[in-house]
């Protein structure tokens, strides 16, 4: 399949960070897009504003013409979130359209460039959004597909400006449904491999073999940059001439020396096996985004950046999204918003959250997403959640899934130890947030659509911090 062969392209799913990513790249490349999704979100209204047409009711007569009347020259890109009753999915199958998944359009577009893919199961939107900034910033022309809204670049897409050369992308691979295994990386980096997904996977050992088949797929003579606490045994099909880099905190090939904080400000050095910079001043917080910058700033230097382009690249660096994002702060609290969703993920937030403020009262809301992860990680769930002072737990976010008998948000509560819990819907959060005040820090965590209750919770306090009702 070339893209070449195609004029016009449709997006069954366009409202997801990743689907969206790439209909920006159509779009910024000239090819008329238009677009279904379920609901109207910030996502989708931008990309209206950028000029895609997209709808919001499944129903034939929003197939444009140009998609009805040209079959052969029109690309189907497919979210694997679409039901299997959607209308016009029924449709375009039924009458021979060629449909691809995103994550097969990704492998397309990616095929002839040279392809910086980031994988694992928590970290790789920050790392990803990190990289195409340091390579960005170094003048380095690359475009890169991400899957979060860098605030840098205030988008999940950046477009390479160089013409007439070999092309330089950054991708994040997502292991979701195996869709990085359309992937043929020149560098890699796997930033985790614990066990997630287990509704796709069945087991851990089957997640294994299958990252290790995205490590096998790394290109003669690429790299692979690799957390060191992964499992021993990713590396045992990869290919005879990569180069493999271990990388950690503390322990590795790189790692990271003289870490301190000051303020909200993480400073460190990183010593590599491409050379020591002194110096780096990281404004997003947390260990594990030291750690994540810590592998990005080994892709720069695989890809010749000058050190001090690298430092200038760290300290100007501005996050992304909803990843440790400091939304509020007034009258003695501060709010902060993060999308962690596995209890890996939010153990380490809530540690470096706690390394932030270790004398203050932490108030965390928490939105659980699937009902497989939170069955199948109740246990964590409540040891990591159960490092605040107080603990609102919302009701689970199911995304794609149905209902599982037995399986709600109280199996995670019944195990937290914080001193204070409490089960709400999101209705009665805001009640909630009104007759409870007594807290420092307040923290939103998940991934489903506990970002909607954002905008709420920071006009609640401001509001509040002027002692307005």
């Amino acid at each position: 399949m070339r893209l070449e062969d195609y004029k016009y392209i449709y997006f069954l799913g366009i409202g997801g960070i990743g689907m969206s990513a790439i209909a920006r790249w159509f779009h910024a490349k000239g090819f008329p897009v238009w677009g279904y999704d379920k609901t109207s979100t910030p996502l989708t209204k931008a990309l209206e504003q950028e000029g895609i047409v997209v709808h919001y009711e499944d129903n034939l007569v929003h197939l444009p013409a140009e998609v009805l009347e040209n079959k052969q020259e029109t690309l189907v890109v497919l979210t694997p979130a679409i039901p299997a009753e959607h209308q016009e999915w029924a449709y375009l199958k039924e009458n021979g359209y060629t449909i691809r998944k995103r994550s097969e359009v990704l492998g397309i577009i990616t095929a002839s460039a040279f392809t910086v893919a980031v994988a694992g199961t928590h970290g790789k939107t920050t790392t990803s959004s990190i990289v195409a900034h340091l390579l960005h910033q170094a003048g380095i022309s690359c475009s890169a597909f991400l899957g979060g809204i860098s605030v840098n670049l205030n988008s999940n897409l950046l477009i390479g400006t160089a013409a007439g050369e070999r092309e330089t992308i950054v991708v994040e691979a997502d292991e979701y449904d195996r869709s990085f295994l359309t992937l043929h990386p020149d560098i890699a980096i796997v930033t985790s491999a614990d066990p997630d997904h287990l509704d796709i996977y069945g087991d851990k050992e089957e997640l294994i073999r299958t990252f290790q088949k995205f490590i096998s797929q790394i290109k003669p003579g690429g790299c692979l940059i690799l957390n060191e606490n992964t499992d021993s045994r990713l590396t045992d099909q990869i290919q005879e001439g990569v180069q493999v880099i271990r990388y950690s905190l503390e322990a590795g090939d790189g790692v990271v020396q003289g870490l301190h904080i000051e303020g909200r400000w993480f400073n460190f050095d990183v010593q590599t096996p491409f050379g020591n910079i002194a110096s780096l001043k990281l404004g997003l917080p947390g260990f594990h985004n030291v750690e994540n910058t810590l592998a990005a700033v080994m892709v720069a230097q695989a890809m010749r950046v000058p050190a001090t382009a690298i430092q200038e690249g760290v300290v100007t660096f501005k996050g992304v999204r909803r990843r440790f994002d400091f939304v509020f702060e007034g009258n003695g609290k501060v709010y902060v918003d993060d999308y962690a969703h596995h209890p890996k993920e939010i153990d380490a937030f809530m540690s470096s959250l706690r390394a932030l403020y270790p004398d203050k009262k932490l108030k965390v809301i928490f939105q659980p997403h699937l009902y497989t992860r939170t069955r199948d990680f109740a246990d964590e769930f409540a040891e990591s959640l159960s490092k605040a002072d107080e603990l609102v737990l919302l009701d689970i976010y199911p995304a794609r899934e149905k209902p599982i008998t037995g399986v709600t948000s109280e199996i995670i509560l019944n195990k937290v130890t914080s001193p204070v819990k409490t089960l709400l819907s999101k209705e009665e959060l805001l009640g909630n947030l009104g007759k409870n005040r007594e807290f420092d820090v307040l923290a939103t965590v998940g991934a489903g659509d506990i970002d909607t209750l954002i905008e709420p919770i920071r006009n609640f306090l401001e509001k509040d911090a002027y002692g307005l009702e």
